[in-house]
């Protein structure tokens, strides 16, 4: 009896000790997760403060760029329009010649190989001719819309074919005629005229006629 009386009393002691305990973990706990919240609340405000600053930063830079470039005048979007109007026009006119000026240059290589090959040419002989006849009228058509670099290179190109194809016609013209020693060394003259014309006067205006059109149309120039 004496030693139950004994511990109901010591629990009777410790059970206020124990509450006590339990209740400072509990406050010290508490005063830490108010403080963690503190610090992170803190930390929210300086990153949304730094982004503010940040921002604000941001339109100041923006409305100084606006003083120092204004936007266009009404002048200038008038202008660009015009343009932009030009070189599709510009452009337009290049997609309708340059197909014609290349089937002249083709058509014409097809004529030269049948007459070195002593091959039946008439039939390419007048498809040349006719194609050379064509690519003139579409250029005289389209010259007021042509740069006038590209417009030359065309001229001289077309002029360059035409005169190949003459030497190739006075050199069939001559084959008729009697193979004298005399007619042998003009029509010698007449074959090698029109392959270096061909090979090498109209070769290189090819080249150079696709890099002016190319530089007009792809470089906006």
């Amino acid at each position: 009896m004496e030693t139950d009386a004994l511990v109901s009393f010591l629990i009777d002691q410790r059970f206020p000790l124990v509450l006590g305990a339990i209740a400072l973990v509990v406050a010290v706990l508490a005063v830490i997760r108010l403080s963690a919240l503190d610090k992170r609340q803190a930390q929210d405000a300086e990153a949304l403060r730094q982004r503010l600053d940040t921002l604000w930063h941001d339109m100041d830079e923006w409305r100084v760029s606006g003083f120092s470039n204004p936007p266009q005048t009404a002048h200038a979007l008038a202008r660009e329009t015009v343009d932009d109007a030009r070189l599709a026009t510009e452009r337009a006119a290049y997609e309708e010649i340059w197909p014609q000026v290349w089937a002249l240059h083709d058509k014409l290589g097809v004529f030269l190989r049948a007459v070195e090959a002593g091959e039946p040419a008439g039939d390419s002989r007048l498809a040349a001719r006719h194609a050379a006849l064509e690519a003139r009228d579409i250029q005289n058509r389209l010259k007021p819309f042509c740069h006038q670099e590209v417009d030359e290179l065309i001229t001289r190109l077309i002029d360059a074919d035409i005169k190949a194809h003459l030497a190739a016609c006075q050199y069939l013209d001559l084959l008729r005629d009697t193979a004298t020693s005399e007619h042998s060394h003009e029509r010698n003259v007449q074959r090698d005229k029109f392959r270096m014309i061909y090979d090498g006067e109209a070769r290189e205006l090819v080249t150079r006629l696709v890099e002016a059109i190319r530089a007009r149309t792809l470089g906006g120039n």
